[in-house]
């Protein structure tokens, strides 16, 4: 994971999302997590982006 990718991860959750995967399922759940609290959308990039 890039230094990029890890501050985009925190700062703005689905735009990290969106960077690696497109707009998709795992990027709407990354934006509702995100509307929902903004700790569950980090927690979320970070899982789905840790590959």
């Amino acid at each position: 994971m890039s230094l990029v990718t890890i501050i985009l991860n925190i700062l703005l959750p689905p735009l990290a999302v969106f960077m690696k995967h497109g707009i998709g399922t795992t990027f709407l759940v990354s934006i509702l997590l995100t509307l929902i609290g903004w700790i569950p959308g980090v927690i979320h990039a970070f899982i789905v982006n840790g590959d």
